[in-house]
Order: structure tokens, then sequence, then C-alpha cells
């Protein structure tokens, strides 16, 4: 018997792929689940909701907590673009398990409206034994760039790891469930304290390219020297010393990375905060980050493509400081799968064989939730990971 379990059914019948899915991931556990994760892809969500509320119905615990998505994750596979439920259960029967439901307030402002200020609602309190929090986010409804982003005040020290949920219709089809109920906007998610050991992983598969530099001159997002030479005109320079492949990977995507250290005497890959460049003005000779960079922060420009995730996703599986992971949720986004590697079961397919058995499920995300050098943020093209390890005590996150 395990403390893990994790289950997939795919088929037009979502209600019946629904209960087979948290059948299978509930059959191993040794005793009834303290908490289920339930994931639906569906082609509207309509389809969703019934799913849902059969999954809350049959997972034998309140705690279930899910979303709809463009694809899912469990049974050592990863599915997208089809009819498909997945689940993933745990026995946790010494940890403290608080589901939640987030929504925003808006307040108005002293002026108009452009200075209203939302305010969020929901979070349980905070205890000195929480462990770790799972949030699933609807992106057109909720403030989750600003929440994780300041998420350290209002949960201090704790990782939060998760996703953003998406419906195939974008703002208004997204739909979330936790504690019996189905929302339409909001987060979700659950607050994990007690006695459970975890720890987390975001691989955000980059590997870096050229020097790096120190940002010279910049406003807001907008990067205009780069150790003061002009941004754009550095980056060229960078880009016509590389080999004709590496440049075919910049047209791609290019993206700079943030050191994390500015104190560490080496920058290499795993060691910046990475975030793409959007925009480019030849006028002026300013690159646009995603991010807003300060004048003074060491960066360094990074190229994604199918080996550096892999070799990425492996490395930091491979230093965990669990042993054994008995268990883990898995948020991927939706560029990789199938939009990166040969197929949809990479992510999946390299943590089951580090785990060696089941229980492994998530969702492929439109947006990645987990924290990084010890500050959560939310993340694009990655793999964030929950892992879970043996019972009985509280471990690192």
């Amino acid at each position: 018997m395990a403390r893990f379990g994790d289950g997939l059914a795919v088929g037009p019948d979502l209600v019946a792929a629904a209960e087979s899915a948290v059948a299978q991931a509930v059959a191993p556990l040794d005793g009834p689940p303290d908490l289920v994760f339930v994931f639906v892809s569906a082609p509207s969500p309509e389809a969703v909701e019934p799913a849902a509320q059969r999954a809350m119905e049959v997972a034998g615990t309140p705690n279930v907590i899910g979303c709809g998505a463009p694809g899912v994750i469990g049974g050592s596979h990863g599915v997208e673009g089809v009819s498909a439920v997945s689940a993933w259960a745990a026995c946790l029967p010494e940890a403290r398990v608080e589901p939640f439901r987030l929504e925003t307030l808006k307040f108005p402002g002293s002026d108009d409206e452009a200075t209203s200020r939302l305010a969020v609602v929901g979070m349980p309190q905070t205890r000195d034994d929480d462990v770790v929090a799972v949030l699933l986010a609807d992106p057109y409804s909720f403030p989750v760039d600003a929440f994780v982003e300041r998420s350290g005040e209002v949960l201090p020290g704790l990782p939060l790891v998760g996703g953003l949920a998406t419906g195939p219709g974008g703002r208004g089809t997204t739909r979330l469930f936790a504690d019996g109920e189905i929302a339409d906007s909001g987060a979700v998610g659950v607050l994990l304290g007690g006695s459970v050991m975890t720890s987390t992983v975001v691989s955000q598969g980059a590997r870096p390219i050229g020097p790096t530099m120190v940002v010279t001159k910049a406003e807001d997002n907008i990067l205009y020297e780069l150790a003061g030479m002009p941004a754009l005109a550095k980056l060229e320079e960078i880009v016509g010393g590389l080999p004709e492949d590496e440049r075919g990977l910049v047209e791609a995507g290019l993206l700079i990375g943030v050191a994390m250290d500015e104190y560490a005497e080496r920058q290499e890959r795993g060691d910046f905060l990475v975030r793409g460049v959007i925009g480019a003005d030849p006028e002026v000779g300013a690159l646009a980050a995603g991010e807003i960079i300060e004048i003074g922060r060491t960066v360094r420009f990074h190229v994604r493509d199918a080996d550096a995730a892999d070799e990425d996703l492996g490395r930091l599986l491979g230093d965990l400081d669990l042993t054994p992971i008995e268990g883990a949720l898995l948020f991927s986004c939706t560029g990789r799968g199938r939009a990166m590697f040969v197929d949809s079961d990479h992510d999946v397919r390299t943590l089951r064989e580090v785990l060696g058995g089941p229980g492994v499920g998530g969702f492929f995300a439109a947006g990645e939730i987990g924290p990084v050098a010890g500050r959560n943020h939310v993340h694009s093209f990655t793999a964030s990971i929950l892992a879970f390890g043996p019972g009985g005590k509280e471990g690192p996150a």
C-alpha cells in the first residue's frame, strides 16, 4: 500500500472519466485520502462542471481541489487537447489540510476608477507549522502576478506552488473547484501544515548565452544600456558571435535571466530568474523585458530548447533533498508538452523515473507558480513541481 496515487481517464463521458480517474488514484492508498486534486480537460466549461462535481462526490474526502485545463497529467501520461480527467490522491494523516478559495474585493480610490485598490480575501490564517501552499488561479479575474510576488507578506517564508488555469474560450470559461463548490473566477488552493515533508522544483529549461552584464540604464521594464552599451547593440554583438544553430534559437524566442545572487562568483544555468524579451526599439536601441529590471542588476541572455529543458529538469530532480520521493504534483507549461518535446509525456515520464512508481498528477498550465531562490514567482515555459517525501516529520520545502 502507498500514501500517494494517481489516475487518468480519457473519453467524451467526463463524468465517467472523473469516477475512473479518482478510483485509480485512491485504489493504492493505505487508507482513505486526506487530499485529492482533480483536473479536467473539456471542450467547454459546462462539461467541466458535472465532472468536477462527480469527482468531489466520490473522492472520499471533502478536501478536493482542482480546475479545468487544456491538458492533464496522470497515469504516467500527459494528455493535451482531448477530453480527459486526471486525479491525484494523498494520505497525509499527520498533516493539517486547509482548502481555501480566494476572491478579490475592489475598494474605490480617492479620485477615480484608475486609483481603485484590490484586496484578496479568503486566505486561511497562517501558523508556525505551515509547510507549503498550492494555488490554482484564473488569470482573467485574479491578480495572480501581484499576489504571488507579494506572497511573502501573506505567507511569510512559505513556498507557493501551482498553476494558472484557463478554459477553452478564454475569459469567463475557467472553472475552479474546492471544498464542494465550483467557481468561475478567483483562485483556489490548499494550505498544508503540520507533519508533512515537501520540496519544490522549478525547471526553467533555459540555458545562458553570452556573458553576464550589468544593467547600466533602464526604466521600468525597458533596458536601454547593458554593460555601458545600447542594449540592442549589445545583443547584436552577442548573437553575432554565436554558431548558426544558436542564432536560430535566439530567433525562436530570446530570454533574459536576472541573477538571483548578485554576489556569486559565477552565474551559470539555474542561477537566474528567466523572463522573456518581449520587444525591441531599433531607434533608441532598447529592449523590453517581461519584468521590471532595475539598474545595477546582473543579467544574462538565455535561449530555450528541448535539450536544455530535458537536461535542466533531470539535473534539478537529481538534486532533490528528499529520499525517497513518494509523490508529486506537476504543473507543466502548455508551451512544453508536445509543443517542445516529441510528445506530451516528457515531464511526467522524467519525474516518474526519479520517483520509481506512481503518485504523479497535475495539469498543463498557462503559467506556473513556484519559488526560485527563496521567493515565489509566476513563470512561463517551466515545470513547477511539489514533491512529497516520507511522512512522519516536517522537512525542507
